[in-house]
């Protein structure tokens, strides 16, 4: 490295830019001294993530829970594909959302199950005026919006229904979102890899954005000049980083293109490819991946990502499961769907397994991404036959820059509300709130 190069600082904001486009970069040796000073009010060199992962149904209960306490715990059956990151995750058990149970409003379990769960506030039952609350990664974006290109980031697989009734009565609002801006205004989420990369790292604005669609250019040629640049100021250690990040882009943006091709095969008359029933795995992946690259490259500090809207009956053929997921719910306590079930359970960990691998290969500061973030993983219903949203199935990865212990499995003495795990991560992202929706304080067994 020259001179040059040791004395080339970079800021943390620093965007790649070319005709419209801006495209963001990872911490970078160049950034840490002025990393460091912007994130003097805490010891980490980098700022704390935090992403909020929903599925629909609830899970096998009994293959679901671990073994032991504290820190003398085994991974379950389900949890099974997380082993490799056992070590930086807390699994907890007893934590409810009440306002997901039916008190004097009859059915609609799965229209509550997805509401409450990043509001753990009650929905009001209607198919017209919705009312909620604001979730969890919503407060904390409000508090971050001055911080990142993107304040938050909200994907799915299937599509939203904001309009009609979905669930005995509930607006479909209720049932498609976890993300609410405000209690009555739920956020939109981008169900396709597209869309998703080009509103983290596309064209500023319209005209721009419709040009690069047209023309199919990747994102890294058009902010080709910008890039040169930098890798010749940079130092050697940069440049690999850089070459990395690089890479990985151009592998997601090929992927990308490869996924919409299949599905102009597959369903010629559809305008915007939505992924078929058969590619579940890399939709899935390509979103997850899509989330590693927006905290990576600090576009965004907050995510939410729905694998299935509440009740979602999609068929897992490709892990030989025909039957559709919320009937096979419904199971009764039978033998093979109560099987099936724990096979979808475990196969839906495995991909989450995928971005916990993802974010702990990426170098952040002197620690991981994984290290430096919350990943929280779970549904508002625990055992989908029952319909309970009580002992909720969740799994809470990373340390939030060292500032959690992890390692542990969690479970509660008495059934405790779920906005007080909120309220704690609240907390550890810096962005602290008084309340949300029940919550009565603090989860002190996360201390």
């Amino acid at each position: 490295m020259n001179i040059n190069q040791r004395d080339y600082r970079i800021d943390r904001r620093t965007l790649l830019r070319g005709t419209g486009l801006a495209l963001g970069l990872p911490l970078l040796e160049s950034m840490t001294p002025m990393a460091r000073s912007a994130f003097a009010a805490s010891d980490n060199k980098s700022p704390v993530r935090m992403a909020c992962i929903f599925f629909p149904n609830g899970a096998i209960m009994p293959d679901w829970k671990p073994k032991g306490e504290g820190a003398d715990w085994q991974l379950s059956k389900t949890l099974a594909p997380l082993e490799k990151h056992k070590s930086k995750l807390n699994v907890i058990s007893g934590l409810a959302h009440d306002n997901g149970r039916a008190h004097a409003d009859g059915a609609g379990d799965h229209a509550r199950c997805a509401s409450t769960y990043l509001t753990a506030a009650r929905p009001v039952k209607t198919s017209g005026n919705i009312r909620i609350g604001i979730s969890v990664d919503q407060i904390a974006a409000t508090q971050l919006v001055d911080q990142t290109r993107l304040p938050s980031i909200e994907l799915g697989l299937v599509p939203s229904r904001n309009a009609g009734s979905c669930d005995s009565g509930y607006s479909c609002a209720y049932s498609s979102n976890i993300s609410w801006r405000n209690e009555t205004q739920p956020m939109p989420k981008e169900i396709t890899p597209r869309m998703a990369f080009e509103r983290m790292f596309g064209a500023e604005n319209s005209a721009d954005q419709r040009r690069h669609n047209l023309e199919r250019q990747s994102i890294l040629d058009v902010v080709r000049q910008d890039a040169e640049k930098l890798m010749k100021r940079v130092g050697q250690t940069d440049k690999r980083k850089l070459d990395e990040y690089f890479s990985s882009l151009r592998e997601i943006e090929a992927r990308i293109a490869r996924a919409e091709e299949e599905d102009r095969k597959a369903l010629p008359d559809l305008e915007v490819p939505f992924g078929r029933v058969e590619a579940f795995r890399e939709h899935a992946r390509l979103m997850y991946d899509l989330m590693a690259i927006g905290f990576q490259t600090d576009t965004t500090r907050v995510a939410t990502f729905m694998l299935d809207n509440a009740g979602g009956n999609r068929r897992y053929t490709e892990i030989g499961v025909r039957d559709a997921h919320h009937e096979m719910s419904h199971h009764r306590n039978r033998e093979e769907p109560v099987a099936n079930l724990q096979k979808i359970d475990h196969y839906l960990v495995e991909q989450f397994a995928y971005f916990l691998d993802k974010l702990d290969a990426i170098t952040d500061g002197t620690t991981t991404l994984l290290d430096q973030s919350l990943v929280m993983y779970g549904s508002g219903i625990s055992d989908g036959n029952r319909h309970d949203h009580g002992n909720l199935p969740i799994v809470l990865a990373g340390s939030a820059g060292g500032q959690l212990t992890t390692n542990r499995y969690i479970e509660t003495k008495r059934e405790r509300p779920m906005g007080n795990l909120f309220l704690s991560l609240l907390d550890l992202m810096g962005t602290p709130a008084e309340s949300i929706g029940d919550s009565s304080g603090r989860l002190d067994e996360l201390a």
